[in-house]
C-alpha cells in the first residue's frame, strides 16, 4: 500500500488523504482481527483433525498479540499483503499427515475468502443505502474503506495459496507430492523464498497474482450480490 502511495509521489502524482486514510483503518482492522481469523481456522482445523499443539500453546484465540508478526505487518502496510506469527501444527498427530496438513492449510486462506464475502456484502447495503439517501462523505470513506478491506483479504488469500513454502500453498501441493519430491521440495525453502521476494519487488509477479485476485473478487461479489438480487434490489 504505502509502497504504491510512495511511487505515485516520487513520480509526481498526487493522494487522496481521504482513500489513504481508509486504506490504513482497513489495514489495521485486518491486523487485529483477521489475520488471527486467520491463524485461529489453521489451529482449529488442526484441532478437529487431531492435533492439540496450537490448543495446549493457548493460539487457538483472536487476541491479535499472539499473531501478530512484525515483519508481516509491516509487509500489509507497504505492500498490501502479510502474514502472522504461524500457529503451531505437528502432522505426526494426523491419520493421513498429507491430506490433514493440506486441510489446515487451505483453511486460513478460506477465512480470508469468507471476511472479504462479509465486506463484499456490507458493500452492497451501502450501494443501497447511497441509492436511497444519496452519496455523502461519510458513506464515501465507508465504502472506501470496505472496498479496500475486500481487496486486502483477498489478496491475502491469493498469496497465501501461492505453492512457495512456507505459504499455505505449498502444504496444499504437497498433498499430491511423492514423499521424496516432498523433501526435496522443502529443502530448497529458502531459496524459493528469496526468489518470491525479488519478483515481488521487481514487479514481475504481480500480472499472475493480480490474475487470481481478479478471479476470486468477481466470484465474491458475484456470490455477495445473490441475495439482493433475489429481493430485486439489483444493482
Amino acid at each position: 500500500m504505502f509502497f504504491s502511495v510512495i511511487r505515485t509521489i516520487m513520480a509526481g502524482g498526487s493522494v487522496d488523504i481521504v482513500t489513504v486514510a481508509a486504506q490504513v483503518l482497513a489495514i489495521i482492522f485486518v491486523i487485529i482481527c483477521i489475520l488471527p481469523l486467520h491463524e485461529l481456522a489453521h489451529g482449529w482445523i488442526a484441532y478437529k483433525l487431531g492435533d492439540p499443539t496450537a490448543k495446549l500453546e493457548r493460539r487457538l484465540t483472536l487476541n491479535p498479540l499472539a499473531s501478530v508478526d512484525p515483519i508481516g505487518t509491516v509487509w500489509l502496510f507497504l505492500f498490501g499483503f502479510g502474514w502472522a506469527r504461524p500457529v503451531p501444527v505437528d502432522p505426526r498427530y494426523f491419520r493421513k499427515p498429507k491430506r490433514d496438513m493440506a486441510i489446515v492449510a487451505l483453511a486460513g486462506p478460506v477465512s480470508n475468502l469468507l471476511a472479504a464475502l462479509v465486506g463484499a456484502l456490507l458493500l452492497n447495503v451501502m450501494v443501497v443505502i447511497a441509492g436511497h439517501n444519496g452519496v455523502n462523505s461519510v458513506l464515501y470513506f465507508v465504502y472506501t474503506l470496505l472496498s479496500y478491506y475486500v481487496m486486502v483479504n483477498v489478496t491475502l488469500a491469493a498469496f497465501n495459496l501461492l505453492p512457495i513454502p512456507p505459504l499455505d500453498g505449498s502444504r496444499i501441493l504437497g498433498a499430491f507430492l511423492s514423499d521424496r519430491a516432498l523433501e526435496t521440495y522443502y529443502r530448497y525453502q529458502n531459496v524459493f523464498v528469496m526468489v518470491l521476494f525479488v519478483l515481488m519487488f521487481s514487479g514481475a509477479f504481480s500480472g499472475p497474482l493480480y490474475a487470481i485476485e481478479s478471479a476470486m473478487s468477481k466470484g465474491i461479489f458475484w456470490i455477495a450480490a445473490l441475495p439482493f438480487k433475489l429481493f430485486g434490489l439489483s444493482f
